[in-house]
């Protein structure tokens, strides 16, 4: 089995093989007794796990079942995906957009940052809304520039293939089927807010913006729950609200051609600031052009987009960290593919030592059904990060049970709040859970993968996790 000490490894295995020794007769076994409990009650009859348990240090395996066997890891992917990251653009690597003057017109680079006007990451850095709208105005007033000819926007740092081809197509508007671009804004996304006033229902959307067009088809209700959705129609950003409302609803909306989306709301802000535009506003490839005058540069650290991509689950993170890795390791940096970045995150796992039929790579979100990941290619990955450098930075990616991400819901009892930290997945029929348990004789690593579970899957996945505490210390 693979797996990655500590300098000082001599000393470190000899710890590890006396702690094996005094908890291995007794602790293992009731720690084996209690999972097979688990796994063989009446209620998980129908369901297939995937489990291997570890020690940190030594790679001593507490308990195994069907470790080597892939299964649909569901968002268990993003913890391979940002481990990847951080192997291929490191811990201090900066996600950037560029504003910049082209002779008279305006152009904005894209370089794949997903967290350009995110709502959870603003608000902890302390942004407003559209700050960087308003910062670009500022920098255009500080030249005295209040006229322009055209806006280009620049995306072409990814390819253009915006979404994967597994993903399910009934659920493309949804937030998590969002379109990924090598320029984002808003999580590319909109709320729709549906509210009655009195006799009518109106639909507004934030933010408020003429790139969607929004057919209102939402009907009064004095019953029940309200219950709208949004349709696309065969006309791009063209979109049909219907259902029924009570009071009010709202829900996040994917929407298409994120580049075009964040160039016509700048163009809109522009406008309003009284700064003319006197050409056009289209997507182009210009980031080679010589002549180009840097206004504003703007950063994300990887950091930042670890936490959002495993802490809350946001599938885009992901994404483009695949997409980013593979332009980051292309000539030229532009055009960064799935294929080509998933590629590169293969030969990530082999040097881990896992074996190329332990996986399949279709997403880095884990949103598609055709991905495929062994517990044991997870714990691997998590082995590596807990004894290498990035250790502190891809930590604080992970959500802590009973404290925050994903997880603030479950381990809130105060034996088990704080001590468990990981990434959950969830698609129909799958539930996942990888992560670190911190206990009394160490740090122990678990990936458990269930396919055809039901409604007492998750608690029961939660519940051999906890028994790691309870049996090893």
């Amino acid at each position: 089995m693979y797996r990655i000490m500590r300098k000082g490894f001599v000393a470190t295995l000899v710890v590890a093989a006396l702690m094996g020794l005094y908890f291995a007769p007794d602790a293992q076994g009731s720690l084996t007794g209690r999972i097979r409990a688990i796994t063989g009650s009446a209620r998980q009859r129908n369901t297939q796990f995937g489990i291997q348990i570890i020690h940190a240090n030594s790679g001593q395996i507490l308990y195994s079942r069907n470790a080597r066997i892939p299964m649909i890891p569901a968002s268990n992917m993003k913890a391979v995906i940002s481990s990847a990251a951080l192997h291929y653009l490191g811990p201090e690597y900066h996600f950037t957009t560029q504003v910049g003057l082209l002779d008279d017109s305006l152009v904005v680079l894209g370089y794949g940052d997903p967290l350009l006007g995110d709502e959870k990451t603003d608000l902890r850095r302390g942004r407003t809304i559209g700050w960087i709208f308003d910062d670009i105005v500022v920098a255009l007033k500080e030249r005295n520039t209040f006229s322009l000819k055209h806006i280009y926007v620049d995306g072409t740092f990814f390819d253009d293939q915006p979404l994967c081809d597994n993903w399910p197509p009934d659920q493309l508007n949804r937030w998590y089927c969002a379109e990924i671009s090598g320029l984002n804004y808003n999580n590319n996304c909109v709320k729709v807010n549906v509210k009655r006033t009195e006799s009518q229902v109106d639909v507004v959307i934030e933010p408020y913006t003429r790139f969607l067009s929004i057919i209102n088809q939402v009907s009064i209700t004095n019953s029940g729950s309200s219950a709208v959705e949004a349709l696309r129609t065969t006309t791009p950003n063209k979109v049909i609200v219907k259902g029924k409302c009570r009071q009010e609803a709202g829900f996040d909306l994917a929407i298409e051609r994120p580049a075009a989306f964040f160039g016509v709301l700048l163009y809109e802000r522009l406008r309003k600031e009284g700064i003319s535009i006197t050409g056009n506003l289209a997507e182009k490839y210009v980031r080679h052009e010589k002549g180009i005058e840097i206004i504003r540069t703007y950063q994300t650290p990887i950091k930042d987009v670890l936490m959002r991509c495993n802490k809350n689950s946001l599938g885009m993170a992901a994404e483009c960290l695949v997409k980013t890795i593979s332009a980051e390791n292309t000539i030229g940096r532009i055009n960064g593919q799935w294929e080509h970045g998933l590629d590169l995150v293969g030969r990530y796992l082999e040097s881990l030592h896992v074996a190329t039929d332990e996986f399949r790579l279709d997403d880095g979100s884990g949103l598609s059904r055709e991905n495929r990941l062994s517990p044991h290619a997870l714990t691997a990955v998590l082995s590596h990060e807990y004894n290498s450098k990035n250790w502190p930075v891809y930590r604080s990616s992970l959500a802590i049970g009973g404290i925050d991400g994903t997880i603030d819901g479950y381990f809130q009892d105060s034996k088990y709040q704080g001590r468990i930290i990981g990434k959950t997945g969830y698609i129909d029929g799958v539930r996942t859970f990888s992560g670190y348990c911190f206990t009394g004789d160490g740090t122990f690593i678990f990936s458990i993968l269930t396919e055809g579970g039901n409604g007492y899957t998750r608690a029961d996945i939660n519940a051999m996790v906890e028994a790691i505490i309870d049996e090893t210390e």
